[in-house]
């Protein structure tokens, strides 16, 4: 687009793009609920770890985090499907994007923070119970990887949704364009930076 100018894109390439681009986003945040449990067991519950997460665990949990974004994802594009109005439209985006998908993204991603709060209650809980400082630090910096790449993921993702959804008036158009690629771009730019950090090979 920027290289070219703006082109047609086909209906159903549009809303193929919309349902990979909002499924990928709620499995991203059930994957950061899932490392959340994890570090939660690996901290709190250390010597039934190797029972706790096992292989046929984490598959199972894969699965049923893709089945229910998929799940969810799904019924808008092809609900939009049916309108014919939207055929001919100029999208002010870089991407097809759908705002009744992204707040129903933005819901799916609110179900998963009380699981990921509540996760790194129970770290900091089970870290502030260790007899050393050293416990602690080391129980804490076992997850602050995490945290940062929690943050870099919704973050930017809500700051987006707020401006997508009350700031039409005082954000201007060419701004929501460059907020809407940081949202999809920044996390996974961050991603191998941030645990690359806590590598001390790759430090």
């Amino acid at each position: 687009m920027l290289w070219l100018g703006p082109q047609p894109v086909p209906y159903a390439a549009c809303l193929a793009q919309m349902f990979f681009v909002h499924a990928l986003t709620a499995v991203e945040s059930g994957v950061l609920l899932g490392m959340a449990c994890d570090c939660a067991a690996a901290v709190g519950r250390p010597l039934h770890y190797p029972i706790l997460v096992t292989k046929a665990h984490v598959g199972y949990a894969a699965l049923l985090l893709a089945l229910k974004a998929v799940a969810i994802v799904v019924p808008f594009p092809l609900l939009v499907a049916r309108f014919e109005h939207f055929r001919a439209k100029t999208i002010d985006h870089a991407y097809c994007v759908h705002m009744a998908v992204v707040e129903l993204v933005v819901a799916v991603s609110g179900i998963d923070i009380p699981g990921i709060s509540g996760s790194y209650g129970l770290i900091a809980h089970a870290a502030l119970r260790l007899p050393t400082q050293e416990a602690h630090a080391k129980a804490f910096g076992t997850c602050s990887s995490q945290i940062c790449v929690i943050l870099a993921f919704y973050v930017p993702g809500l700051f987006s949704y707020l401006t997508h959804r009350f700031g039409h008036h005082t954000v201007p158009k060419p701004v929501h364009i460059p907020l809407s690629n940081i949202y999809l771009l920044l996390p996974p730019a961050l991603n191998p930076l941030i645990y690359g950090a806590r590598t001390k090979q790759i430090r």
